[in-house]
């Protein structure tokens, strides 16, 4: 529900479905975002001591149909390439080496996340089109760019996947028809089922923290009683948990950080639902606070901080993007980052305590997208 893709001079924004529509079950076109950076040491564990500000690092400047960045962490750099299947590449980060590519069977295409650690990956592809729609999963050994179907896992019912690091959280169908959010370890393939929603319900959108996991149930989908609601889950053990909405019941997506969660809403007569009403609970049973407007489906969480983007227009109707972050105790939001006009970011993503975001610099000629990324 969530997928901007930066290919052939486009920005194409996929907008959220309104209150009367359900979000749409096939997946949309993958998401694409910018490649090979340099061979530095990225820490493992969450490092800010405070709130100054990080300082942010190009990671590669390139033409718009080109490789690009999915993720990187501490050996390994995955990109994907910008032809139709969505070709994705693993290389070693040190001596450049590629150890998996990944081309995606005839009529699939690869889906934007990757789960990586330091030994294995995880590469989802779906098929959207014609009378079969079907997601894949192929795991990789790192070590000797060996595929496998991981056997045991729960499989995957719809396209999004939410990572933190190694731990990774998707939507299942089980034996009873019911979708079922599944929390599961990439090393181990050990998982655990949070919850289950009866048909035809289902859950999606699972956002992972480094503590929890933040996702949607949609009820009654198709119907005038249509709810779709966040609710958050400890990772290792426990159950799910309402975040009581703020203003109605479509709220949209959040992210939940050592029991705070960030989340949005929108309804189905807002005039622009690319946008959305943000809110911020610093505990389950304190007040909800506004925290403005932000682009929606953009909530992520990473190291200590929760992180989102907004979209101010000028009255000539250029637009100009920002990434804000905050953490529990903090007041008020901090800016982190302000891109120049007219120059759109894609979604961040976040690995090893490191956000990354793609500016597409569309106005420009010739254009190009250029990967940063800030430790934070």
């Amino acid at each position: 529900m969530r997928r901007r893709t930066v290919a052939a001079g486009t920005l194409l924004v996929l907008l959220v479905a309104g209150c009367s529509s359900d979000p749409p079950r096939s997946s949309p076109p993958p998401s694409r975002t910018p490649a090979t950076p340099t061979a530095s040491a990225t820490p493992s564990t969450p490092t800010d001591t405070g709130t100054a500000l990080p300082a942010w690092a190009n990671v590669l400047r390139q033409p718009v149909d080109g490789q690009h960045l999915v993720t990187r962490q501490r050996k390994y750099v995955v990109t994907r390439g910008s032809d139709e299947a969505g070709t994705t590449t693993i290389a070693d980060r040190a001596s450049k080496k590629v150890v998996v590519r990944h081309v995606p069977a005839s009529g699939f295409v690869a889906q934007s996340p990757v789960v990586i650690d330091d030994r294995w990956a995880l590469v989802e592809d779906i098929r959207s089109d014609g009378p079969d729609p079907q997601i894949k999963v192929v795991r990789y050994d790192l070590t000797t760019g060996k595929a496998t179907v991981p056997a045991g896992l729960p499989p995957v019912s719809e396209p999004e996947i939410g990572a933190y690091d190694g731990t990774f959280a998707y939507s299942s169908t089980d034996a009873k028809n019911r979708s079922c959010l599944i929390v599961a370890d990439l090393a181990t393939l050990k998982s655990r089922i949070v919850t289950c929603v009866a048909a035809p319900g289902y859950v999606a959108d699972p956002v992972v923290s480094a503590d929890t996991v933040t996702f949607s149930e949609i009820v009654a989908p198709e119907t005038a009683r249509r709810c779709k609601r966040i609710l958050a889950a400890p990772l290792t053990a426990g159950a799910a948990q309402p975040v009581p909405a703020a203003t109605h019941c479509i709220q949209w997506s959040g992210a939940t950080l050592r029991g705070a969660t960030v989340w949005s809403e929108v309804g189905a007569a807002d005039p622009d639902q690319y946008q959305s009403k943000a809110y911020v609970r610093e505990s389950g049973d304190s007040p909800a606070r506004p925290l403005g407007t932000v682009v929606t489906d953009t909530i992520i969480a990473c190291s200590n901080w929760i992180l989102w983007e907004t979209r101010t227009v000028s009255p000539a109707g250029e637009e100009t993007y920002q990434i804000n972050r905050w953490r529990p105790g903090l007041a008020a939001p901090q800016r982190l980052y302000a891109a120049e006009p007219g120059v759109a970011l894609t979604p961040m993503t976040c690995q090893d305590n490191t956000v990354y975001v793609e500016a597409a610099y569309l106005a420009s000629s010739p254009t190009y997208t250029e990967t940063i990324s800030a430790e934070l």
